[in-house]
């Protein structure tokens, strides 16, 4: 449906700043690295309850730390726009919360707790402001988000499980685009090691095989690769790649080590099979220059796949409409720059997600903020996305 200014304004009036903020600082209080998520989701848990929801708690394959799922339902037919989250942090010094001059600082502020409460102020809103005529939300959050810590199996579980909307909205630091297409991703480790003990040059190391100069050509080769996927481009996600970000071998200056690592990501686009990146990766690891005597353990960790928006799904309108009602104007298309849950969505479900929250920053770092004027913004944003999907 489209959002008339009556509906408009009562959402403005239903979504309190105190009762977000309030939320999103107990979330960050309590830390919750990856696999590790149980106290903060039962903390989120209990905040819903004592607002009335039914709340759900499925383990979705990870015991340790279940899951936190509600709904708010319209009681008329319609469909159900989900509000999906993680309740995990990177695994970094913890950084309690703190408000000054209007930015929220803390372990999570950014990735993304602050994001988490402002979808569920959105919940609330839209039961408060009774605008919702049909269909439904519903609310997940969950643990194993973070790489390499967690692969997303929680999520997964929960889609596998049936908790899945017809569209999805997901509060990420990701708030100029509207994120129409992204690349898959996945990490790449190559291990160069022979037998033995480290040895000095000139005693021996001369004779040994030579990890690191058998790295040396795995760099070339993959680089080259790399270069070889400069034609395979989209016009907004940029093109495919292959990228080493980190390589180890040695000791010191003068001793031949026995192991030489790397690692690094290849990303591909929309409409490429994710074996076909793992066998170009594989084949330019095997065409490596290795003497006799050294071994190659290499390994492809597939993370997220690529995706593209359908630009005639009814959450784009909804969306679109929204950020009118909302902000004023639209945004702008453009690439996601990172892989998220709505990848997942999009490869497990087959729903269309939109990647939208506050405009944060320092995320996967210990200098997390984001503005308190920008969380209460998503609020309104998702309450009225909510009730344009879910009206049709």
């Amino acid at each position: 449906m489209k959002l008339n200014q009556d509906v408009i304004d009562r959402v403005n009036r239903a979504v309190r700043p105190d009762r977000l903020m309030e939320l999103a600082v107990d979330l960050i209080r309590i830390p919750s690295p990856t696999q590790h998520a149980a106290a903060v989701a039962d903390r989120l848990a209990e905040v819903l309850a004592a607002e009335g929801f039914e709340v759900g708690r499925p383990e979705a394959a990870w015991p340790r730390s279940p899951a936190v799922v509600t709904r708010y339902e319209s009681g008329v037919p319609g469909r159900t726009l989900q509000f999906n989250g993680h309740l995990d942090t990177v695994h970094l010094p913890f950084v309690p919360p703190r408000i000054e001059d209007g930015i929220l600082y803390g372990s999570g502020a950014s990735d993304m707790k602050a994001g988490v409460a402002a979808m569920c102020e959105a919940l609330l809103a839209v039961r408060d402001s009774h605008v919702l005529e049909a269909g439904g939300i519903l609310l997940t959050a969950h643990d194993l988000h973070e790489a390499p810590w967690g692969r997303g199996q929680q999520l997964a579980a929960l889609i596998d499980e049936g908790y899945v909307g017809d569209a999805a909205l997901l509060p990420e630091y990701l708030s100029n685009i509207l994120p129409v297409v992204g690349r898959g991703m996945a990490n790449v480790e190559v291990t160069l090691s022979r037998e033995g003990t480290p040895v000095h040059e000139v005693l021996g190391g001369l004779g040994q095989p030579r990890v690191i100069a058998a790295g040396a050509d795995l760099v070339t080769r993959l680089e080259a690769l790399d270069r070889s996927l400069t034609g395979r481009t989209h016009p907004l996600a940029g093109r495919e790649s292959v990228f080493v970000g980190k390589v180890a071998g040695g000791e010191i200056y003068n001793q031949s080590p026995t192991e030489f690592h790397l690692a690094g990501t290849c990303r591909w686009l929309p409409g490429t099979a994710v074996e076909k990146v793992r066998h170009r990766f594989l084949e330019a690891v095997d065409g490596t220059e290795t003497p006799p005597g050294i071994q190659v353990d290499a390994r492809f960790h597939y993370r997220r796949d690529a995706f593209e928006l359908d630009l005639e799904d009814p959450l784009v309108g909804a969306f679109e409409d929204s950020c009118q009602a909302v902000m004023g104007r639209t945004l702008p298309h453009g690439a996601k720059p990172f892989i998220d849950d709505g990848n997942t969505f999009g490869e497990l479900a087959g729903i269309e997600t939109i990647t939208h929250g506050p405009r944060a920053t320092g995320a996967h770092t210990t200098g997390e903020q984001v503005p308190v004027d920008d969380l209460i913004r998503v609020a309104k944003v998702y309450a009225c996305a909510a009730v344009a999907f879910c009206a049709g």
